[in-house]
């Protein structure tokens, strides 16, 4: 049994509860939620961080073309193509509904519409909203109301 990565383990400190942390832990989550290798999801994290790829608005900016390089670079490459255009859509796609992070944790009453808005986005499954879903619930009690 593998060792499951954490926020704290990529250096993503989710008790600030500021948004450019919970975008880092949402960025994160949708890199670990492909079937990969968890060491290439965490090097790929960490070129994301390298590029300063870390934010909504730097994403779009960067393009699909940047994106699938700085996926190749940390060896991302069997999704390099489709994770490129799912991070763009998915980023567009948060900017529209929800605005931040932070807002689409708020409007969430419990954990069970969390995971209900999360999967509402293109490319969201149940493996990526757990994984968000564990390090998210313990800052914010998402599980049982507030």
């Amino acid at each position: 049994m593998k060792k499951k990565i954490f926020s704290k383990d990529l250096g993503i400190n989710l008790e600030s509860k500021k948004e450019s942390e919970l975008f880092k832990w949402f960025l994160a989550c949708l890199l670990f939620g492909k079937p990969i290798q968890q060491e290439v999801a965490k090097r790929t994290y960490f070129e994301f961080v390298l590029e300063r790829l870390v934010t909504p608005k730097a994403i779009l900016k960067a393009g699909w073309d940047k994106l699938v390089r700085v996926l190749d670079k940390g060896h991302y490459v069997r999704y390099d193509y489709s994770t490129a255009a799912k991070l763009i859509e998915i980023c567009q796609e948060l900017k529209k509904k929800y605005g931040k992070v932070i807002n689409l944790i708020k409007k969430s009453k419990n954990k069970e519409e969390l995971v209900f808005r999360l999967k509402e986005f293109k490319g969201i499954g149940e493996v990526t909203a757990r994984i968000f879903l564990r390090d998210i619930d313990p800052v914010f009690r998402v599980s049982g109301g507030h």
